[in-house]
């Protein structure tokens, strides 16, 4: 074996082995996601209960709820652009029920909708406790005067509608002609890119592979062509 080879064959082999383990740990984080979101679509589909009585936002996270009660004259309003729906607003009301002061996330209206959201009483909804985890760094403030808010942040918007900081997505209303369309919660929603990174992990070693093969075989032809 030439020794000029042996180097770069050892950096090639490493790099390889490197890039593989990285597709290959991708492949099983893509096991335990899926995992995870199959147990989340569990509990999202499972049969509604009532809001526990200590809601906890990592234990009660999605979990499958109804509630009864009068929805208040109280509610903020977060800019959204769902997909197909155009830019809008969610509407994030009070709701006065057997749990005490909650807030509803009732849905979807556009931005051009002019009438204030209504206030009915004795509403029945089905939908999902939610602790959104939307607010980063760029994540504008509130304009607390208007009411519009760019990111659902439970503990500040209960604190301003002066309920508990408990958020129920609806799904579904009692309503017979609901101000909002429900969105009701998905697993369309939380990334899962795994494949993808995994997909290009292995293409990468795939590349170092034959671009290694490549200059190792150049390397090895003159002196092969110096010996006829």
């Amino acid at each position: 074996m030439h020794k000029r080879i042996i180097i770069p064959m050892v950096f090639g082999f490493i790099g390889a082995v490197v890039l593989i383990s990285l597709g290959v740990w991708q492949v099983q984080r893509l096991t335990w996601k899926q995992g995870v979101l199959a147990e989340i679509e569990s509990r999202m589909g499972a049969a509604p209960v009532a809001i526990p009585e200590t809601p906890d936002p990592e234990r009660d996270k999605y979990l499958s709820v109804r509630v009864r009660g009068d929805v208040l004259d109280r509610h903020l309003r977060v800019l959204v652009s769902p997909k197909d729906r155009g830019a809008g607003y969610r509407i994030v009301s009070a709701m006065e029920t057997a749990a005490g002061l909650i807030m509803v996330d009732r849905g979807f209206v556009r931005v051009s909708v002019d009438a204030p959201p209504t206030a009915p009483a004795s509403v029945e909804i089905t939908g999902n406790l939610h602790w959104p985890d939307e607010v980063d760094g760029f994540t504008p403030e509130p304009d607390v005067a208007a009411g519009i808010w760019f990111a659902r942040d439970v503990p500040r918007m209960a604190a301003s509608l002066g309920t508990r900081p408990v958020l129920v997505i609806a799904a579904e209303t009692s309503e017979t002609d609901p101000y909002a369309t429900p969105l009701g919660l998905d697993t369309a929603d939380i990334p899962n890119d795994h494949l993808g990174y995994a997909i290009i992990w292995f293409s990468l070693a795939f590349i170092w592979v034959i671009m290694t093969g490549t200059f190792l075989w150049r390397q090895v032809r003159p002196s092969r062509g110096a010996k006829t």
